[in-house]
């Protein structure tokens, strides 16, 4: 018998063997923007109208009201964060309460507010588990923190390069970058935190984190905290200051800091000679000198 199964186990893997059919249930992943309903997509609205079940972890009224009325089915999981709450385990929550209608056959809608999968660890878990399961999930992307920073701060990431990292992360990692490229730190406001405490940033820890840029930027470097609007025509929050006064200002959850690059470099002569080689049929590697 042992012998058999594994012929069969063989002939199930054998190339150009129908894949077996999803399980019933399924899960999708989507963002609603950063201004409230305004940048959801067609797509993602006629995805959470038709979910046997939708949750939704919304930050404003107007969105929440809005996903209520949509599917008579809406669950918040605002619920499962606490103050003293560790985050990891939020997380853990928010994964299973995913996962588990998905099992009992339902088309689950899962909506997120900005991008659903830009610093939002569950809804990577809640796909990667369901697709071992056998359970179809995926996700559609949605308007951005940083997308709306590029508009509002007329920047054109293609310019010099984009680098980009959790400010938690980045200060404990001691992440290497180029300052030559602009930096964009996200969730600057719980710098430090494990848990979800509100309220302004801690002023020794940005103390630490400025003592951390000036190896590499000058005192008077510019920086910009930044917090997208909210609401429809809502004029964004834009703080410009020193770097060396960061960490005395209020720093609010939600909000990212943006620093702008120094001077650029001036470019390889022998890359750019290369370059022209090319175009005239010269070699198709860079010989390094």
């Amino acid at each position: 018998m042992a012998g058999s199964g594994r012929r069969a186990a063989a002939a199930r893997s054998t190339p150009g063997t129908p894949a077996a059919p999803p399980r019933a249930g399924s899960l999708v992943v989507v963002g609603t923007g950063v201004a409230a309903v305004a940048q959801v997509t067609l797509e993602a609205a006629e995805l959470m109208r038709r979910a046997d079940r939708l949750l939704y972890l919304a930050t404003d009224p107007l969105t929440e009201l809005w996903l209520t009325e949509l599917n008579p089915s809406s669950e918040s999981l605002s619920g499962l964060y606490g103050e003293l709450r560790p985050r990891q385990q939020t997380y853990r929550d928010m994964t299973a309460r995913m996962v588990a209608p998905v099992r009992d056959g339902l088309r689950v809608c899962a909506a997120f507010y900005g991008h659903p999968g830009v610093f939002v660890d569950p809804t990577h878990r809640a796909i990667a588990r369901l697709r071992r399961e056998g359970y179809e999930a995926r996700m559609l992307p949605g308007v951005t923190a940083d997308g709306c920073l590029y508009a509002d701060l007329g920047i054109n990431p293609g310019d010099c390069g984009v680098q980009s990292f959790e400010a938690t992360d980045f200060l404990a990692a001691r992440r290497r970058f180029d300052p030559t490229s602009h930096l964009l730190l996200w969730q600057i406001g719980v710098l430090g935190e494990s848990t979800a405490r509100l309220g302004t940033c801690r002023p020794e820890r940005l103390a630490t984190l400025v003592a951390s840029l000036r190896r590499h930027y000058p005192p008077r470097h510019p920086v910009v905290l930044y917090r997208a609007g909210a609401l429809p025509g809502q004029r964004p929050r834009i703080a410009r200051l020193p770097l060396s006064r960061l960490a005395t200002a209020e720093v609010f959850p939600l909000e990212l800091l943006y620093i702008p690059p120094m001077p650029q470099r001036d470019h390889d002569p022998a890359i750019l000679r290369w370059y022209d080689e090319q175009r005239n049929g010269g070699p198709r590697t860079f010989q390094q000198s």
